[in-house]
C-alpha cells in the first residue's frame, strides 16, 4: 500500500515567560500539535520575527503578565516590533492563531499582557481559530483549571480547521513522541573514566565541607552573576513558627538596580535526594560519566534545528547525570499533568499505567490536583510510589522539568546598595528578606521549598549564582518627591524598605529637607510585635525624617488587625497623601486576599475622606492605576 503523503502542516508555538510557567504551557501545546501531525517549533517571542509568523499554518501564543500589566522580558523586543506604527494594518491578514494567557486576578491588570498581544495581532488582521484562554493563579487548581479545558477546545478546532487526509490519524497518546535531543556519552569511549574518579587534583573543588549539602560550584546560567554570601541570619525567634532570613550578598561585579527590582537565585538539589533518584532509576553505573546532547533527527541542519535544552553540553563538556540532577533538573517540584503524560510510557505495571492515564485525562483534573498540588507531592515521591517507572537516562531532560530560578524582591536601597572596601573601592551589595518554606501537608509529611531549603543552607563566604531582573514598581525621579503610601505585610516589606532608603538617599543628594513632614506612610502587618516585626529598629531611627509607621499585629490581641484595617483608621492621612498631595500607593506582599482587601479599604477611604460616591471612588482608584500612582508587586 502506498504511503499517504501529508500536506505541509507547520505550527509555531511562541511563549513569553518570566518564571517558566508559560514555557511549560507552550511545551504542552507543542506536543499536542505534534500529535496532530504538525511540524512544530516552540520558541520564545524574542527569538522570532514578525515575518516568521507568516511562515506557518498556525501560530499559538502562550504569554504571562508581569508587574503592572507588562510583557515578560523575553517578549519585550518582539512586542516593540509588533507595536511599530509603520506596520500596515493588514500585514497579518493571513495569520491564523490561538492564544492563552497566564495571570493573577489579585493584580489590577489581570492578564493584561495577553489581552494587549491578542488585540494588537487582531488589529493587524490576524484571524483567531478559537476563543482566547486565560488562566488565573488564584484558581483552586492553578493554571490547569483553565488550561486543560482550553487545550481540549484547541485540539478540536485544529482538527476542524486543518483536517488530516483520509487514512491519516493523529498520533495516539500511547505512542511516545521522539524528543529533538537526547543525552549520550561524550566523545570519549563509552567506558571512559568518570568525571570525578578521585584521582584529580581538583577533586574537592565545588564540594562543601558538609557532604549532605549541595555542591558549591557556580552554575552556567545566562546573565548569571557570582555572589558571595555575607550574612544569612534568622531574624525571627527560634520559637516562632516561621524561619525568616535576612540574607546579604556581595556581587562579583558592580550592577545597578532600583527599588522593586528582583534578585533571582538558582537553587540546587541536595545530594541525598539526587542519590535516591539515581538509585530509583537504576542509573548508578552511568551517573558520573561525561555526557553531551545528541539530535535525534537525521541529516540535521543545526542552523535551523531547535536548540538543545539548557545547559548546552558541548563536545568538551564534562557534565554528568549527577550534575544535571543536582543543578539543572527539578526532581523536588510538584509534577504537572504533562509529566504524567510522559511517565505513562515508562511503566511496566498495568495498575500504575491505568492510574497515570487517569492523571492525564482532562475529566479527572480534580484527582490530579488531590494527588499532586494538595499534598505538595514531589516528583521524587511519585517515583517512590510508582516503583515500576524507569526513565531511560538518555531522556532525562525530556521527562524531568528544568530547575527554575526563584525570584525575591530586593530589600536594599540607597546607601544599603554599596559595600565599601578598606581600600575605598565599592562593590554592589544586595539584601533579601526570605521566609523559609517548611510545613506539613494534609498527608502529614513535612514539605520544604526547593529554593528556600537551599537558601537556608548557605553559609557566609559561600558563592552562589544569581541574576538581577527588573521589577514592576519602577520608580522615577518624579516619584521621589511625592508622598507615598506603602502597604506591605510580612516579607512584602522588603521592596518597600528598598524604596524608603532610595528616597532618603535621593533627598540627601539633592539637599531636600523633609524633617517634620510625612512623606512616607508605611502600613506593615505581621503576627506578633516581638516575633516578626521586621526592621522595627530601623523604622524607629527613620521616624521623624519623613517616615511614619503603622503596624498591625494580628495575633497580639483578641481582635485580629490587618493592614487594611489601619488604612481605614488612618484614612485622613492616607487621603491627604494621595488625594490632596497627588501621592502614590505601593502594595507588596502575598497575592490573593490581601491586595483585594487593601483595594476595598482604599475605595472606602476615598468615599469617606474625598466625599465621593462608591462608583466615583472606584473610578478614582482606576485613575491612579492609569497614572502609575497605584503599583502592586505581589507573589
Amino acid at each position: 500500500m502506498a504511503s499517504t503523503v501529508l500536506p505541509p502542516r507547520s505550527a509555531l508555538v511562541v511563549y513569553g515567560s518570566e518564571t517558566g510557567n508559560a514555557q511549560d504551557v507552550a511545551d504542552e501545546i507543542g506536543r499536542v500539535c505534534s500529535r496532530l501531525r504538525f511540524t512544530t517549533t516552540v520558541a520564545d517571542f524574542n527569538s522570532i520575527s514578525l515575518r516568521q509568523l507568516l511562515q506557518h499554518q498556525i501560530v499559538i501564543f502562550a504569554i504571562s503578565t508581569t508587574g503592572q500589566g507588562d510583557l515578560p522580558a523575553n517578549a519585550q523586543f518582539f512586542w516593540k516590533s509588533l507595536r511599530s506604527v509603520r506596520l500596515p494594518p493588514t500585514c497579518l491578514l493571513t495569520l491564523r492563531f490561538a492564544s492563552f494567557g497566564l495571570g493573577d486576578s489579585s493584580y489590577p491588570k489581570f492578564n493584561w499582557a495577553h489581552r494587549k498581544l491578542y488585540n494588537r495581532v487582531m488589529q493587524l488582521g490576524a484571524q483567531p481559530i478559537c476563543d482566547r484562554g486565560e488562566a488565573d493563579d488564584q484558581h483552586p487548581e492553578g493554571v490547569d483549571g483553565a488550561f486543560v479545558p482550553w487545550l481540549v477546545q484547541l485540539r478540536r478546532r485544529l482538527l476542524e480547521e486543518f483536517t488530516l487526509p483520509d487514512g491519516v490519524e493523529p498520533i495516539p497518546d500511547d505512542v511516545l513522541l521522539e524528543p529533538k535531543w537526547i543525552l549520550d556519552f561524550a566523545d570519549c569511549d563509552e567506558q571512559c573514566v568518570p568525571v570525578c574518579d578521585g584521582t584529580s587534583e581538583t577533586e574537592n573543588v565545588g564540594k562543601p565541607a558538609d557532604p549532605t549539602l549541595p555542591p558549591t560550584e557556580l552554575l552556567q546560567i545566562d546573565d548569571g552573576i557570582a555572589a558571595t554570601v555575607l550574612t544569612n541570619d534568622r531574624i525571627t525567634p527560634a520559637t516562632h513558627w516561621q524561619d525568616v532570613r535576612h540574607l546579604t550578598l556581595k556581587l562579583a561585579e558592580n550592577r545597578q538596580y532600583s527599588p522593586g527590582d528582583i534578585l533571582a537565585i538558582h537553587p540546587k538539589n541536595f545530594p541525598q535526594d539526587v542519590e535516591q533518584f539515581i538509585e530509583l532509576m537504576d542509573w548508578t553505573s552511568v551517573a558520573d560519566k561525561a555526557l553531551k546532547f545528541t539530535p535525534t533527527g537525521l541529516d540535521v541542519d543545526l542552523a535551523t534545528y531547535p536548540q538543545p535544552p539548557k545547559p548546552p553540553l558541548g563536545r568538551d563538556s564534562s557534565l554528568t547525570l549527577r550534575a544535571l540532577l543536582t543543578n539543572y533538573l527539578d526532581i523536588m517540584s510538584i509534577p504537572r499533568r504533562s509529566f504524567f503524560s510522559l511517565l505513562q510510557h515508562y511503566t511496566t505495571d498495568p495498575f500504575h499505567l491505568e492510574r497515570l492515564r487517569e492523571f492525564t485525562n482532562p475529566e479527572y483534573i480534580d484527582e490530579l490536583y488531590d494527588y499532586t498540588t494538595r499534598p505538595r507531592r514531589s516528583i521524587l515521591e511519585v517515583f517512590t510510589e510508582f516503583t515500576s517507572s524507569r526513565i531511560p537516562w538518555q531522556r532525562a531532560c525530556d521527562v524531568l522539568p528544568a530547575m527554575r530560578s526563584r525570584q525575591f524582591s530586593i530589600a536594599s536601597g540607597g546607601h544599603l546598595k554599596t559595600l565599601i572596601r578598606p581600600d575605598t573601592t565599592t562593590l554592589t551589595k544586595v539584601e533579601l528578606l526570605i521566609a523559609i518554606v517548611r510545613y506539613k501537608t494534609v498527608i502529614k509529611r513535612t514539605r520544604q521549598g526547593v529554593a528556600t531549603r537551599y537558601i537556608a543552607s548557605l553559609a557566609p563566604g559561600q558563592e552562589i549564582t544569581v541574576t538581577i531582573l527588573k521589577g514592576g514598581i519602577r520608580v522615577k525621579d518624579a516619584d521621589m518627591v511625592r508622598p507615598v503610601v506603602l502597604i506591605g505585610p510580612g516579607t512584602g516589606v522588603a521592596p518597600l524598605r528598598a524604596l524608603i532608603y532610595e528616597r532618603a538617599a535621593w533627598r540627601s543628594e539633592r539637599g531636600v529637607n523633609v524633617d517634620g513632614k510625612e512623606t512616607e506612610l508605611l502600613f506593615f502587618g505581621c503576627r506578633n510585635e516581638d516575633a516578626d516585626f521586621f526592621f522595627s529598629d530601623e523604622w524607629k531611627a527613620l521616624e521623624g525624617r519623613g517616615l511614619l509607621v503603622f503596624a498591625a499585629f494580628s495575633r497580639d490581641q483578641r481582635r485580629k488587625v490587618y493592614v487594611q484595617d489601619l488604612v481605614r483608621e488612618e484614612g485622613s492621612r492616607v487621603w491627604d497623601a494621595i488625594g490632596k498631595d497627588c501621592g502614590m500607593v505601593v502594595v507588596c506582599g502575598s497575592s490573593g486576599k490581601m491586595p483585594l482587601a487593601v483595594r476595598e479599604a482604599l475605595v472606602e477611604v476615598f468615599q469617606k475622606q474625598g466625599q465621593m460616591a462608591r462608583f466615583a471612588a472606584e473610578e478614582y482608584l482606576i485613575r491612579l492605576e492609569k497614572e502609575g500612582r497605584y503599583r502592586q508587586e505581589t507573589w
